[in-house]
């Protein structure tokens, strides 16, 4: 609220412009895919020129870019909030689910089919880093599941994906095993394939998550 008290009636304006636009092309989003989002078409839901339009996002990369970066914030707080009682893989993979549940085409514009020709900037990639980060942490307080496999040695090699976190190669791999695994069942449910095949998705993730982890949670 402060913020917007020091904002001029100009800046408020054009946030409210720029809010506006986010929300069209949600609806966008949802009805066509973010491969068919026109600043055009916003510009005439809103009653704008497509050139008056263009003074809030310079381009169609400039607003997927926006929608992309509020998306990844808000798994990131969404993360760092979870996170903030103790590494906890278990609360964390439970926070997953309903963040994409909140809103199934904010989860596949940045988990779903890449948007043909649009490369997210460096910005971006540092918020997801950051999820990522928060992730490994939680990986690495769980006790160790055994004894190594030759895809860890692998990962030693190979971890710039890991931006310079310093787990074990065992913490990066049950790392991506959660990531992988977690989200094709994130995907496969939000797309409706398990409609009709009369399980509940909740309990058969949860289960997922059990396994993992190593077994069902004590209590």
């Amino acid at each position: 609220m402060a913020d917007q008290d020091t904002k001029t009636p100009r800046e408020r304006y054009r946030a409210q412009v720029r809010a506006e636009i986010k929300e069209r092309a949600w609806e966008q989003i949802a009805t066509a895919g973010a491969s068919a989002l026109s600043l055009n078409a916003i510009a005439k839901q809103m009653g704008m020129s497509g050139p008056a339009l263009y003074r809030y996002f310079d381009g169609r990369d400039a607003l997927i870019t926006e929608l992309v970066r509020d998306a990844y914030r808000g798994l990131a707080d969404t993360f760092r909030a979870t996170a903030g009682v103790g590494p906890d893989v278990r609360a964390l993979s439970h926070a997953l689910r309903e963040w994409a549940l909140q809103d199934p085409q904010r989860y596949f514009l940045v988990y779903g089919t890449p948007v043909p020709g649009y490369h997210a900037p460096d910005d971006i990639t540092a918020i997801a880093s950051e999820i990522m980060s928060t992730l490994l942490d939680a990986c690495a307080a769980l006790p160790s599941d055994g004894p190594a496999v030759p895809f860890q040695a692998h990962l030693e090699e190979h971890r710039v994906w890991a931006d310079g976190h310093p787990a074990t190669p065992a913490d990066l791999h049950r790392a991506l095993a959660f990531w992988t695994r977690l989200h094709g069942v994130l995907s496969l449910e939000l797309a409706g394939h398990f409609v009709g095949m009369g399980f509940d998705p909740a309990r058969f993730f949860a289960a997922e998550v059990d396994a993992l982890v190593g077994g069902p949670q004590a209590g």
